[in-house]
């Protein structure tokens, strides 16, 4: 049956004189990377025929096949494609295939695996890029006026800093009022923006793990109230390749991995949030289950740095926009706080978007873990411009950047001399700002 499904469309494209590249929407992108597994992720226009084909970039005739995947419209044309066939540490080249026919693309498409290092080696240097905020604009949906989104170029400056893998901080897509009370409509944001252009080279020739934020999982500053989060948080199942969807019996978009000597735990704080104005029952961001989640598994982890990342501001003070500090979800922040202290839990470092423009703060208390909040925000959508204005008294004051930017983060050093370089980039990938973080012993 697969074979004459095949054939039908073969047949279809050729009498139709459509040739097998128009087919491709956007992708393919790198999804997750494990030592013997990576994902790839491609969305096609119509019901096509997709796979993989990959080879050691040292090898080039030791040629595998992902699994093949038939695209449906009831999966916006979405594929998932399985690399299994793998060694650790390696770099591979790879080729998509649309119906048997392979697509030629004007750029460089690899994809890599972990080093197996633990036991044998330092831990393996290694970069990675984020950012929030990622508006394309589409007048006929849009707001009267001057479009949000600009900068598209950022992408490319992204791609061209070669990182080994980027995390996408929330607000990875808007939904607007056409898109968010229908499948339709949630299945059309997506596929917009997933097909910038100027996005598709990045997207290619690196690994991408992303959470949620409001913007993602439906309207502006959305909460657990949503009517329609099961078709949203569908789409972005279906829209990304991260580990897992959910963890255990917590649903929602929360996943975690591990890249060299360092953790992410990848949190949703839309799912089980409570509603920013409700002035009953308690404040949460998290929900019990995930806030024990993530103690549980910064309590036990073993990593040199264990990274946070949530869509709104953790640290900062100032009671504004979705940060903690706001709506009465102070008590959920000092909690977090309080088991970090407790458990003496060191480098902690937590990754957020939301605000509109990027700064760090940093918590330091005396005989206590160091706590730090890296802010990156926004990549393309619109600037905060008030962001000096707002009072938050553990910002560190040069780090605030009013214009849109992306981060890079590296880690560095030998096992017991880990440090972070943080280095924030402009759109067009001049060095804004940058900062060293070494690690608590």
């Amino acid at each position: 049956m697969r074979k004459i499904i095949i054939a039908t469309l073969l047949i279809f494209a050729q009498y139709e004189g459509v040739s097998q590249s128009e087919l491709l929407q956007s992708g393919p992108m790198l999804g997750y990377s494990e030592m013997l597994e990576v994902a790839i992720w491609v969305q096609t226009k119509d019901v096509a025929d997709v796979s993989i084909v990959y080879w050691p970039l040292e090898n080039p005739e030791d040629k595998h096949f992902t699994n093949d995947v038939v695209t449906e419209k009831d999966k916006a044309y979405t594929a998932l494609l399985i690399a299994d066939t793998l060694e650790p540490g390696n770099k591979y080249g790879y080729e998509l295939l649309i119906n048997d026919h392979v697509i030629d693309l004007p750029y460089a498409t690899t994809f890599q695996t972990q080093p197996l290092w633990k036991w044998r080696t330092d831990p393996p240097n290694f970069s990675f890029v984020m950012g929030s905020g990622a508006y394309i604009n589409e007048p006929k949906y849009d707001r009267p006026g001057d479009g949000y989104g600009n900068d598209y170029q950022i992408y490319k400056s992204m791609a061209a800093i070669h990182p080994d893998f980027m995390i996408w901080l929330g607000d990875n897509i808007y939904l607007r009022e056409p898109d968010w009370n229908s499948q339709t409509g949630i299945f059309h944001r997506n596929t917009h923006t997933r097909s910038l252009p100027e996005m598709q080279e990045f997207l290619a020739s690196t690994h991408n793990y992303a959470i949620l934020d409001d913007h993602d999982f439906g309207p502006n500053d959305s909460d657990r109230g949503f009517w329609n989060k099961n078709q949203t948080l569908n789409a972005f199942e279906l829209m990304w390749a991260n580990p897992s969807y959910g963890v255990g019996n917590i649903n929602g978009a929360i996943t975690s991995f591990q890249w060299g000597d360092a953790d992410f735990f990848l949190l949703d704080n839309r799912t089980h949030r409570a509603p920013n104005h409700r002035k009953t029952g308690e404040k949460t961001q998290l929900g019990e289950e995930q806030l024990q989640w993530l103690i549980d598994n910064l309590a036990a982890s073993y990593a040199t740095f264990k990274f946070v990342v949530l869509g709104g501001q953790l640290l900062s003070t100032s009671p504004t926009y979705e940060s903690y500090s706001n709506y009465g979800f102070d008590k959920e922040r000092q909690r977090i706080i309080d088991y970090i202290y407790a458990e003496e839990i060191k480098n902690v470092v937590f990754l957020t978007g939301d605000v509109h423009f990027s700064e760090i703060s940093v918590l330091r208390e005396d005989g206590k873990p160091t706590i730090w909040d890296i802010t990156s925000s926004p990549l393309n959508s619109g600037v905060n411009i008030y962001a000096r204005e707002k009072d938050n008294k553990l910002r560190i004051t040069e780090s605030v950047i009013m214009e849109r930017n992306f981060t890079e983060i590296k880690l560095s050093g030998t096992i017991k001399e880990r440090k972070l370089n943080i280095v924030y980039y402009g759109s067009n990938g001049d060095e804004i700002w940058k900062y060293e973080i070494e690690m608590e012993e």
